[in-house]
């Protein structure tokens, strides 16, 4: 747990320092007030920053001790160049003195946020390490701390393709260079801020009035206990998740704040840019540009138009750059995207079958030769499989599409009024939410737009109608008790799961890779590692695939990168 603390306070650092020198260039060209920027702002934009930094670096050597140096010297920098604003700053964002404006909560707030804090470190701590982490995960990010990015990576092993810019991050923060172990407490700190941005509904409950935020917010603690055992893990889905929540909810806070200004919503959109860097999936979230954009073209403001799409550019090119290079395609393993001719790319039969597998593995099946059922044939058996919980919640974010079509056809009628803004984040995670179930849905890969869907949707919906007397004096206070309910629910269980799993043991180190019998196997006089049994190896067996791979190096060594045996 003190490694983890240890390996928090920098990433904080760094990524504050990173996210406030970004925002301080931005802010200053665009003449936007940095009062109005919060902590989040900063971490989120540092965050961004250093990953795709990290992608960058990646694509010249491994991301390591090198990589971590150049981060401190640019952050040094940025302190030094620009010292008596940034103590400002600090001091603004966390004196702990009661004012108007930004800071709200004085001490209660900095003692709950000091208690997530050691919260969620003590979760990031121990745990259990996900499926898919032994499988491939671990490795990634191996590859990425010692080779950085390697030709035909994919042909070793077709899921190191899984190209994630949050393995990246993963990377960048592991401090494996320094010859201990590799950490991975990227996504309990992610898990943290989403959680320490979570305190804000207390204005909600001491106000006794939920605004459509809060349902998001509810949904999001909902999401944070159930991870609270697994975040040890880098899986990207948990990246992806997490700042899904964070972008959906900020939006939110922003209409209900009566923000009139393109800025942070355009930032948002750079940062939706950044999630489909994580996972692919999330790529419908894009959606939430039309708003700035309309703005921005309908007051021909060419200059910030071309900066946010710079920014978005910016932040996706490393990604792109990393999939042609690891398996010579741009979206890899979708193969109507072929650009590139390259001696190192994946055979389109196999990326045809992966993309396949991956399908039908979210509808509950193995069987590849069943990707071509209709939706009617795989959907009842996909929903009969489901956890209870699950199913409840997935007939809620269906109902909810009902609803929204309804309030939408409502408000274009003039049947009754509603904000065109909120309409247009409902509509995102709506359509997020069906793409999501069209395509693969396995709960873990898109969970977010099921919760989120009815959330936003019926929590518009409540926030809209609770302005009439009557409905606030009843629905109301029904909906405040059952919030209530709910989050003691959930705090009681996982309170109680805590306890029930409590070991006395990763205080100090944070509960390392799980790793697997391995056997040896040679190519080119190269010795590589596949597992005894199952699919899973780990991360100290290394390099390592499911089976024996059927490769040719393109050069004289593994860094050279690989090429298929047709």
């Amino acid at each position: 747990m003190l490694s983890v603390i240890l390996i928090w306070f920098y990433i904080g650092a760094t990524t504050f320092i990173t996210g406030y020198g970004v925002l301080r260039v931005i802010t200053r060209h665009l003449l936007y007030t940095e009062e109005k920027l919060r902590v989040d702002a900063y971490l989120m934009c540092g965050l961004v920053c250093v990953t795709v930094y990290a992608q960058f670096f990646s694509l010249f050597a491994g991301v390591g001790l090198w990589a971590n140096l150049l981060l401190c010297a640019f952050c040094a920098w940025i302190v030094l160049a620009d010292r008596k604003t940034f103590a400002h700053t600090l001091c603004r964002l966390f004196c702990v003195k009661e004012r108007v404006g930004n800071r709200r909560y004085g001490w209660p707030g900095l003692c709950a946020a000091v208690f997530l804090f050691l919260l969620f470190a003590y979760g990031t701590s121990r745990g259990m390490i996900h499926y898919d982490t032994g499988l491939y995960h671990a490795q990634s990010i191996r590859w990425i701390e010692e080779y950085g990015v390697v030709k035909g990576l994919g042909n070793l092993h077709g899921r190191l393709a899984y190209n994630s810019s949050s393995f990246a991050l993963s990377a960048l923060y592991s401090m494996a260079f320094l010859g201990g172990q590799s950490y991975h407490c990227a996504a309990g700190w992610l898990a943290f801020l989403l959680a320490a941005a979570c305190l804000r509904m207390g204005d909600s409950l001491r106000a006794g009035r939920l605004r459509c935020s809060d349902f998001a917010r509810v949904m999001c603690v909902y999401y944070l206990v159930n991870i609270f055992d697994e975040m040890i893990s880098p899986a990207s889905d948990y990246f992806m998740v997490l700042l899904a929540f964070y972008i959906v909810i900020r939006w939110l806070e922003l209409l209900e704040n009566g923000e009139r200004t393109v800025l942070p919503y355009a930032l948002l959109c750079v940062l939706g840019v950044f999630l489909m860097t994580v996972k692919l999936s999330a790529a419908f979230v894009l959606l939430l540009t039309v708003y700035p954009a309309y703005i921005l073209l309908r007051e021909r403001r060419w200059l910030e138009t071309g900066l946010y799409t710079g920014l978005g550019l910016l932040a996706a090119l490393p990604f792109f750059i990393r999939n042609v290079v690891i398996s010579g395609w741009l979206v890899y393993p979708f193969t109507q995207l072929d650009f590139f001719d390259v001696a190192w790319k994946i055979p389109r039969g196999l990326a045809d079958y992966d993309a396949r597998e991956i399908q039908v593995w979210g509808r509950g099946y193995t069987d590849v030769a069943r990707f071509d059922l209709p939706v009617r044939a795989w959907l009842p058996d996909w929903f009969r499989a489901l956890p209870g919980s699950d199913k409840v919640l997935v007939l809620s974010a269906a109902a909810s599409l009902l609803a929204l079509l309804l309030y939408a056809a409502g408000m274009v009628f003039g049947w009754w009024k509603g904000r065109w803004e909120l309409l247009l984040v409902q509509g995102t995670v709506a359509a997020s939410f069906l793409f999501w179930l069209c395509t693969s849905p396995l709960i873990r890969y898109g969970c977010v737009w099921v919760y989120l869907t009815p959330a936003v949707v019926f929590g518009g919906i409540y926030e809209a109608a609770s302005g009439a007397r009557a409905f606030r004096l009843t629905a109301g206070r029904a909906v405040f008790a059952a919030v209530v309910l709910l989050l003691s629910y959930k705090g009681f269980a996982m309170a109680r799961e805590i306890s029930g799993s409590f070991v006395n043991d990763y205080w100090v180190i944070q509960k390392d890779y799980e790793n697997y019998e391995t056997k040896p196997y040679e190519i080119g006089g190269v010795t590589f590692y596949c597992p005894t049994q199952g699919d899973r190896v780990g991360y100290d067996s290394f390099p390592s695939s499911p089976t024996q791979a059927r490769i040719a190096f393109l050069g004289d060594g593994i860094g050279d990168g690989f090429a298929a045996l047709q």
